[in-house]
């Protein structure tokens, strides 16, 4: 059985999927940005199975790395990383909003939490790699990465996964000989989280439709540096698949993420 760490753990899908597997046999390592729902949650586990809690502001790029480095110290044979944890498009009418680092929200949770805590986690050498994206994927504006003209919440959401599809590929090959797999997946439209009902959305879908997707990618051997629409593979958009593109995000990824 496997050692999992799953960010954004205390609702939604993240939470659904945690149950899932500690009923499965593995051990759950459960994120959460609330010391009190963090702590619930553990103990929501732990009748069911082995569960650890892990609190960290993933809008914060230094507690991120100090998440980082607590698993690593504390589970220096971590099998998987999910990355689910995520910001929505936040709620209709919305402006723009900024992490404690300054950057522009979603990128920062989405996007950069995500890449900022793989590489604080790749020296324990993780088998796999799930990144949870979407299919909603907007190119990024290089010369407006924070987005700071013209914002539009669910364009900023969609941009942010974008970066994330292009991010995984680039990992996957830079991977390619460790037997480390990275993935990223759109685990359903529209759920019926937190998230989707802050945006004004009405769901379309279940965490539980949501949960195969992930599920599978945590679990099963489904190869690397590819995208998944659930359990099928798919294609990302075609830009982030672009050579040229990943080593632009990647410069850009570096500066705004160095400590």
């Amino acid at each position: 059985m496997s050692t999992i760490l799953i960010t954004g753990a205390t609702s939604g899908l993240g939470r659904y999927v945690a149950f899932e597997l500690v009923r499965s046999g593995h051990t759950v390592l459960a994120h959460g940005r609330d010391p009190g729902r963090t702590g619930s949650l553990v103990e929501e586990l732990r009748a069911e199975g082995a569960a650890e809690g892990f609190v960290a502001d993933l809008a914060s790029l230094a507690q991120v790395r100090e998440l980082g480095a607590r698993v690593a110290e504390a589970h220096p044979g971590l099998d998987v990383l999910i990355n689910n944890a995520g910001v929505g498009a936040g709620s209709p009418g919305s402006g723009r909003e900024v992490s404690a680092d300054g950057h522009e929200l979603r990128l920062a949770v989405n996007y950069l939490a995500p890449v900022a805590l793989t590489r604080a986690l790749l020296p324990t050498l993780p088998a796999r790699i799930v990144n949870v994206g979407s299919v909603g994927q907007e190119p990024v504006d290089f010369d407006d990465i924070e987005f700071t003209r013209g914002y539009n919440g669910f364009a900023a959401y969609c941009r942010s996964k974008f970066a994330l599809a292009a991010h995984t590929f680039a990992l996957a090959e830079e991977l390619a000989d460790t037997g480390i797999a990275v993935n990223v997946l759109h685990p359903a439209t529209f759920m019926d989280t937190a998230m989707v009902r802050e945006g004004g959305v009405a769901p379309w879908s279940t965490v539980a439709d949501g949960a195969p997707g992930v599920l599978a990618q945590a679990t099963e051997d489904l190869g690397t540096g590819r995208f998944f629409d659930g359990t099928n593979p798919a294609r990302a958009h075609e830009a982030t698949y672009d050579k040229e593109v990943q080593k632009r995000l990647a410069s850009i990824t570096d500066q705004l993420i160095a400590p």
